[in-house]
């Protein structure tokens, strides 16, 4: 039996075209992790600004994480955050000029963001047997992707 494996799909005959990709996710946090974020009384440092640069890294590591992502020449790449009263909110836009999607870079992006969040604030969202019953990372989904030729 042989079996071919469909590698990075070819696209040399796209041609280039503006593109942009919002993706968004939620971390559900306590009261207490959110005072600390929004009070700087986090030990680890600025969580917004740690989990900004860990969403960029992200960004432009997704091929590295994602097998059949191709590597983008990216063009722009923003991070907003929300503060909520349940939690942490991460919007991820990302633009470039190329001839495939860039809605993974910006998923991957989130993600990221999200995760150096709560690594930064595990000790507040620790219970007494070293759990995170109220934590969770949801809602991670794309809002929008375009193209203009």
């Amino acid at each position: 039996m042989k079996k071919t494996i469909q590698g990075v799909v070819d696209i040399s005959q796209k041609k280039d075209v503006k593109r942009s990709a919002t993706a968004t996710g939620l971390l559900q946090l306590s009261g207490e992790s959110l005072a600390a974020i929004s009070s700087g009384e986090v030990t680890k440092g600025d969580v917004i600004e740690a989990s900004t640069i860990a969403a960029i890294q992200a960004v432009k590591e997704t091929p590295r994480i994602i097998p059949h992502c191709h590597p983008i020449p990216l063009e722009g790449c923003k991070v907003d955050w929300e503060i909520l009263s349940g939690g942490l909110r991460c919007e991820v836009t990302v633009t470039a000029h190329y001839k495939t999607g860039i809605e993974m870079e910006a998923v991957t992006g989130v993600c990221a963001g999200l995760l150096c969040a709560l690594d930064m604030v595990k000790s507040f969202e620790k219970d007494s047997k070293g759990q995170y019953p109220n934590s969770k990372i949801t809602d991670v989904r794309i809002l929008q992707k375009k193209k203009s030729e």
